[in-house]
């Protein structure tokens, strides 16, 4: 969950670099480093915590250069250190960045230990450096050493690597992480996505499993797996620079909150008409695999989990199919019974998430009748792996606790629940007006958006607590799971949600004066006996709060505590409109409690590694 930035131009490229570190910072802000070329040797910087440390080194210790690589870390092995930051270097010839994990890394730094190498670091990471050094030695330029050396390393990575020796040259592998190439004019790029290029150039390359790359200012080289020269496409990105600005908002998970009106708009564009799903929007061929599935697998982590918790409960309600929403880093380590006619869904927003891809390779070869991709990416690694797709559309998300992406993964998967209801006889009537529901969300989370000087005034009530529950039941459990998740996440409140009907099974022990119960009521079926769950917790002397549909409000009593209305949408849309209040609260908790809001600590985005 590390971010590489490298550059190749004839220009000083130092800027470009930190800049660029500062974009991919939701990738991880443990430490940060850069490695310039200079004649005939390596200048290396390296600072722990978040990149603007960094930059306050080069301030004191500037360095610059036309070559060079950077990394921001996000630790997996070794604390977050100084000498645990990249770029890690052998001597002042040779510097590499990493992101990813190396399985086999002890038994190789044995090895070279044993061949009189010395380590300075507890990485890794720093096996590779060290063993392409080793290469070199033997007579090897940097690009073959780095070919010999990926095929000895077990795991994943994406790497990028450095040689005074050889001006002007950069070197990258990928297996398993993310790394794109990035196409300018008498200068090239490599990194862990295209955002910290976007100012630089609107070109790339995606780097293909197993790829390695060699580049400098004029020009590239890609190899494949097999050793052999690769023609990859050069891709147009349209996302612009100014997407991963703050603008006017003072931390990123605010912007994206008030994007998803329009995110979602996204999502749903070109996918709607009047009173239909538009057909082919899962790819070409994907009705005849629908109309074969007979149970559906969906499989996903955190954030993404919870939109296919939710998925499963109306997939089973509306369409009538029996449903089953899984941990990814759980299903990849059993072995999962596959009845023959079942639809196997991985849901990430980045794409990458290695226990939604490993999930996903394993269903490739499990028997389902066809393997779906709900996904933010385009050319992420998930969606090259699945049979058909459905982009969310969401756009660029920085801040680390996910609001947009999960609302868009909700409204994507809302599109498939109502296309496998059609092809299960739903009445014609009830899914036109599920269709037309869709129509109105954007308008309705942009209601939802209007409460947020309610929730700034009620995160007062949260600030000072140590704990809090969530309660939902049915479709809306799932959704204060996603309330406990980001409140923890950004807050670090410690948050925990549950079946409101499992609360006489334990939890309502921890019900007292201090513990803030936060319930999310919609009109539905379940409604009267989360009143009585509700009641349960007020004879406990719990400090009750509810956020219901408007129509009914007027079911709550004063003993029920604060209870805030909003129009909800009716039972498809309610989870997504339901999720922005939580949201918001999560927020504003955390800025009352002066916590990193976009960087929270332990955290990144996109978990590459396991």
């Amino acid at each position: 969950m590390c971010g590489i930035v490298a550059a190749s131009a004839r220009r000083n490229i130092r800027d470009v670099l930190i800049a660029g570190l500062h974009t991919l910072e939701y990738r991880g802000y443990d430490s940060a480093g850069i490695a310039l070329q200079q004649d005939g040797y390596l200048e290396r910087q390296r600072a722990a915590g978040k990149v603007r440390d960094l930059e306050a080194l080069l301030e004191s210790y500037p360095i610059n250069g036309m070559c060079g690589i950077s990394h921001t870390r996000w630790a997996t092995h070794g604390v977050p250190n100084k000498q645990n930051a990249h770029p890690h270097t052998s001597g002042d010839q040779l510097a590499l960045v990493h992101n990813g994990i190396i399985e086999n890394h002890e038994e190789l730094r044995i090895e070279l230990q044993q061949s009189g190498c010395h380590f300075s670091s507890d990485t890794d990471t720093e096996v590779m450096v060290h063993l392409i050094a080793q290469l070199m030695n033997s007579g090897l330029d940097l690009f073959s050493a780095l070919r010999k050396a990926v095929a000895r390393l077990r795991g994943a990575f994406a790497i990028a690597v450095v040689s005074a020796s050889e001006p002007g040259v950069i070197v990258g592998a990928r297996k398993g992480s993310p790394l794109v190439l990035g196409i300018g004019s008498g200068e090239n790029f490599l990194a862990s996505d295209v955002y910290p290029l976007l100012g630089e150039t609107d070109s790339f390359v995606f780097l293909q499993e197993g790829d390695a790359v060699k580049l400098n200012a004029d020009g590239y080289q890609i190899v494949d797996e097999n050793d052999q020269i690769a023609e990859r496409p050069v891709k147009q990105v349209e996302t612009k620079a100014d997407s991963v600005q703050r603008g006017v908002y003072p931390h990123y998970m605010l912007k994206e909150i008030f994007e998803q009106p329009q995110a979602v708009a996204e999502t749903l564009e070109g996918r709607l008409g009047a009173t239909n799903i538009l057909p082919n929007i899962f790819g070409v061929g994907a009705e005849e695999l629908l109309q074969k599935v007979g149970q559906v697998h969906i499989v996903a982590c955190g954030t993404a989990y919870h939109a296919g918790l939710v998925a499963s409960y109306q997939i089973e309600q509306l369409a009538g199919i029996p449903c089953r929403a899984e941990i990814a880093s759980e299903y990849r380590y059993r072995k999962p019974v596959v009845p023959q006619d079942t639809l196997f869904i991985a849901v990430s927003q980045s794409g990458e998430t290695a226990d939604t891809l490993a999930a996903l390779k394993h269903a490739k070869t499990a028997g389902y009748v066809t393997t779906l991709a709900i996904c933010n990416v385009a050319e992420s690694s998930v969606v090259r792996e699945a049979d058909l797709v459905l982009m969310t559309r969401a756009g660029p998300e920085i801040g680390v606790a996910s609001t947009k992406a999960f609302t868009t993964q909700l409204v994507a998967l809302q599109l498939l629940v109502l296309e496998l209801a059609r092809l299960n006889d739903v009445d014609k009537d009830e899914y036109a007006e599920y269709v037309a529901d869709l129509h109105r969300l954007p308008e309705l989370l942009n209601e939802a958006l209007s409460l947020d000087s309610e929730f700034e005034a009620l995160a007062g009530a949260f600030v000072n607590k140590n704990d809090a529950l969530f309660l939902g039941r049915g479709s809306h459990y799932p959704i204060a799971m996603e309330g406990a998740l980001k409140l923890k996440e950004i807050s670090y409140i410690h948050a925990e949600s549950y079946a409101a009907g499992e609360l006489k099974h334990g939890p309502l022990a921890l019900v007292d004066a201090e513990m803030p119960v936060f319930a999310v009521a919609h009109n539905n079926t379940l409604l009267d006996k989360l009143i009585s769950n509700i009641e349960e917790v007020s004879a406990r002397g719990g400090e009750l709060y509810v956020i219901a549909d408007t129509n009914v409000v007027s079911n709550f009593q004063q003993r029920h505590g604060r209870v805030i209305g909003l129009d909800t949408g009716g039972p498809l849309l309610a989870p997504v409109i339901m999720t922005i209040p939580l949201q918001l609260l999560a927020y504003h908790v955390a800025v009352q409690r002066g916590t990193d809001v976009d960087q929270p600590r332990n955290l990144a985005t996109a978990v590459t590694v396991e």
